[in-house]
């Protein structure tokens, strides 16, 4: 066992452990930055966001091969090669981008190691290698990024490889004919709406009375209608009280009204949320607090109640998120080298990669009316949209929710094609604190579903120009 040293110790290489060790690099550090991982990229690249936007893609295009005999164009029904389909997502897609990683750390410097990482003390770690070889690394200063993992309620953990976490799920073992979702939410909507596309017959099961529970109703409902459509089933209101295996597949015990108790499927997701990674990894030896939902408590600069230790990403707290954890390792870099630095955004967009596609920023309707704060809500319908007609996807809709007196923009929600893009303008204008009047009268290019930004902000002083409502007498 050999002993080796290191300014900063970066633990875990995802959206939040590498670009702290690039930033930390760029400004002089010296770096070793830590995974377990065959490549870096952690979850989100490896396991999560990119590989499931890659099967996105496809399904889009699927779907749209089928819609497109609606104004007369024709396409031969596709045909799925697995195989084909799986190497390009592992290779073509998440093999390319970590590769670059890979390169962006040799530019810089940072010695990435792939090993597992976990604390003797509070400046020392071991480095358990593949092959069995350990090393202790001495640092001076850590950043923890350990991310976090889907949950799996011991009901669920039946021993059959035919119940899958999201993981699991992006792995394209087969195509089920029958797919159970366990969960309503981003991921399940999201694996739901590539395997449906590929042929499956998917079965969704929410334990709430909403899909997505937390986002706006009014975001929700046009997704919902078009998941109603391609989905065999969604139940709310909802529990799965059980699995069982055998040879003709898992079978579900489902409590809820108007449902059929016992149901069999040739899989099973269960994609009921994450938790975060924060046992198993020596954590306790170093004397940093965690509460009691697993998260590590850090300060506005990320730092832990051990001074030298920071914390960022999914383990230092919601919302779960990689660009939140991006942001996060800037915040942790700057203040950690003596800047001025404090995560105080208040702008953290969300989006869900389904289709159409769901995004919000900033404050909303819901969270206002919990909140008896009073609001000015405009809505822009995507029907009164020359692009969102010219796609044949006007069901969807932009909504601003704006301070009455000082008509500042407090938060934006889109649904429809392309929402995930649109959002960044919207997080900008909340973030800087921009009036809906900014928006109005910047001038944005026609046709373009950007618009429907501007003539939101148009309705707060007024009529939309392309969608007009009636006053209240």
């Amino acid at each position: 066992m050999a002993d080796l040293q290191t300014q900063l110790l970066v633990l875990g290489a995802g959206p939040g452990g590498y670009p702290a060790a690039f930033e930390a690099a760029d400004h002089g550090m010296q770096v070793t930055l830590v995974d377990e991982g065959v490549r870096p990229g952690g979850v989100c690249l490896n396991r999560g966001c990119i590989p499931s936007k890659a099967l996105l893609h496809v399904a889009k295009l699927i779907n749209e091969s089928h819609e497109s005999s609606a104004i007369g164009v024709n396409f031969v029904p596709p045909k799925i090669d697995l195989p084909k389909l799986r190497e390009w997502k592992n290779s073509a897609v998440v093999g390319k981008l970590a590769g670059g990683v890979g390169e962006l750390c040799r530019a810089r410097g940072v010695q990435l190691i792939s090993a597992r990482g976990t604390f003797l003390d509070a400046n020392t770690i071991e480095l358990k290698y593949p092959d069995g070889k350990t090393d202790k690394l001495k640092f001076e200063k850590a950043i923890i990024a350990t991310g976090s993992s889907p949950a799996m309620p011991p009901a669920f953990q039946i021993g059959d490889p035919r119940v899958m976490d999201s993981t699991g799920a992006l792995e394209l073992a087969d195509i089920p004919g029958k797919l159970l979702i366990v969960g309503g939410g981003y991921i399940g909507l999201e694996m739901g709406t590539f395997y449906s596309a590929l042929g499956s017959k998917v079965t969704v099961v929410e334990l709430t009375k909403d899909l997505l529970p937390g986002a706006d109703r009014d975001l929700v409902r046009p997704l919902q209608k078009r998941l109603e459509s391609q989905f065999a089933a969604i139940h709310l209101n909802t529990k799965v009280d059980g699995l069982t295996a055998s040879k003709a597949g898992i079978t579900a015990k489902l409590t809820g009204e108007g449902v059929k108790p016992e149901q069999t499927f040739d899989r099973v997701l269960v994609s009921i949320g994450r938790r975060p990674n924060s046992k198993g990894f020596g954590l306790e030896n170093t004397g940093v607090a965690v509460d009691e939902k697993g998260f590590v408590k850090v300060d506005g600069q990320r730092k832990t109640n051990v001074d030298h230790i920071y914390a960022i990403g999914d383990i230092a707290g919601e919302p779960m998120l990689a660009h939140k954890a991006t942001r996060e390792a800037k915040v942790a870099v700057e203040a950690m080298l003596g800047g001025p630095a404090e995560f105080d955004n208040i702008a953290i967009p969300a989006v869900v990669f389904t289709d159409p596609e769901v995004a919000w920023c900033g404050l909303t309707e819901p969270e206002a009316i919990a909140k008896n704060r009073e609001v000015k809500v405009v809505k822009f319908p995507w029907a009164a949209s020359g692009r969102a007609i010219t796609l044949a996807r006007s069901e969807g809709l932009t909504k601003m929710i704006v301070d009455p007196k000082t008509e500042r923009v407090l938060g934006v929600g889109i649904v429809g094609v392309g929402a995930g893009e649109m959002i960044a303008e919207a997080t900008l204008a909340v973030e800087t604190a921009a009036v809906a009047r900014d928006l109005a009268e910047t001038i944005h290019a026609h046709p373009t579903l950007s618009e429907t930004l501007m003539e939101a902000a148009e309705s707060v002083y007024g009529q939309a120009t392309h969608s007009y409502r009636p006053k209240k007498r």
